[in-house]
This record gives structure tokens, sequence and C-alpha cells, in this order.
């Protein structure tokens, strides 16, 4: 397939779901865990029996592409970060405070392992989930990755509109997140599919994550991904 091909794909995706926002403005808004209300679809022409797993940075879009993408292929839509919460009763900040980083990075692989044996779901990840080995290791068995790739200018500003960012508490934010970048980045292009984020309405970067997904799933070595 050519890029062209793959652009006029991640467009002809993205007119659709440029409708199905005019017709639900808060579909931000939906539950972490199920689909967001008020929001229809056609059928996509491909389909999907394994999770599928969003990797990449705070900021880049993770949970509302993530919404999107599950309503659009009919499955349940799972925050991680929102599963850590309700398992321990506290806040991703007010874990990071109360008990570390490391504590929450331990808690965080049982979670995720926990997830990753339920039935097909889209499930967005916390930005240091796929830095671990181990979870790392399970989700190339058990899921499809795509790796959420932003430039540092978008990431900055989308987390400005946010205040309960642990990692950046301490420092200049774009310096935090250069590094992060550079530390964490080489990993998340380990993910099965990777896909810019873009700046602009989420239905362009779902249009080019839908574009991928499809390629992915046709493609000869992706016959045992998709079962």
């Amino acid at each position: 397939m050519t890029l062209h091909t793959r652009n006029m794909l991640g467009c002809a995706y993205g007119q659709v779901f440029a409708s199905l926002s005019a017709r639900s403005a808060r579909f931000n808004d939906g539950p972490a865990l199920g689909r967001a209300p008020g929001v229809t679809a056609s059928v996509p022409s491909f389909s999907v029996s394994k999770t599928i797993v969003l990797v990449g940075l705070m900021g880049a879009g993770k949970s509302s592409i993530g919404r999107r993408l599950a309503q659009i292929l009919g499955l349940p839509f799972i925050d991680a970060d929102s599963e850590i919460e309700a398992a321990a009763g506290a806040s991703i900040e007010e874990i990071f405070a109360r008990d570390g980083e490391a504590a929450f990075r331990a808690g965080e692989r049982r979670v995720l392992a926990r997830l990753l044996d339920n039935p097909t779901q889209v499930l967005a990840t916390g930005g240091g989930a796929f830095m671990d080995g181990e979870t790392r290791g399970l989700i190339r068995a058990r899921a499809i990755s795509i790796w959420l790739r932003a430039d540092l200018d978008l990431l900055l500003a989308r987390v400005g509109r946010r205040n309960n960012r642990p990692l950046l508490k301490n420092g200049d934010p774009r310096v935090i997140l250069a590094r992060l970048m550079d530390e964490r980045y080489p990993i998340y292009a380990e993910a099965d599919i990777v896909v810019d984020s873009v700046d602009g309405p989420p239905d362009a970067t779902l249009g080019h994550v839908m574009a991928a997904l499809e390629k992915f799933l046709a493609a000869p070595t992706a016959v045992g991904a998709a079962s």
C-alpha cells in the first residue's frame, strides 16, 4: 500500500469520525469502562479478535482515541490508570506521593496482567507501562499494541491543560518530557503499529489509527495477531 493510499484511507475514516463527533460533542466525557453513550458508527471492514493496547507518553491522546476506537469497533474501553486508582482506592497522584513510583509500577504491572486476561477490548495504558519488560511481553503475546507518537510541543500543549501529572511536578515540564521521549520512544517503537497523534480534532488521529490497523490486520504476518 502506497503512502498516498494510506493517507486516503486515513482521510476517509477521518470524515466518518468527524460526523460522529458532530453528533456527540460530549464523547470524551464517556465512562472509563464501556462505550461512550449516544455514538453510533458504520461497521468497519475488518474485525479484531485481540485486545488493542494503546501506548505512548502522557498527552498523546490514548484515552481520547481509545474511547472512539472502542466505539467504532464495538468493544469495551478500559483506562488502565482508572483501574489502578480503583484497585488502590487513591488517585495516581496520591499513590506516587504516598508510596513512590516503584510501588506504583508494581501495582500497575499486576493490574495490567489482570486486564490482559479480559475478553477483547481497547485498553489505554499509562505512559510508563510499556517500559516494563514483563508487561511488554504480556502485551506482545496477548494484544495488538499501537503507539500514539506525538512531538514535544503537542505534548506540552496537552499536558498543560491538567495539573495532575506526578512526573511533571518536580521541574520544567519541557525538560522532563524531552527526557522521557529520549528514554521511552525507542521502547515504544517496539509496538506493532505506530501512528502519529496530530494537532487537531481527535477524529483526524483516529482515522489514521483505523487505516493503520486495517493495514496491519491485512498483512500475512498479522494472521496470528488477529486470532
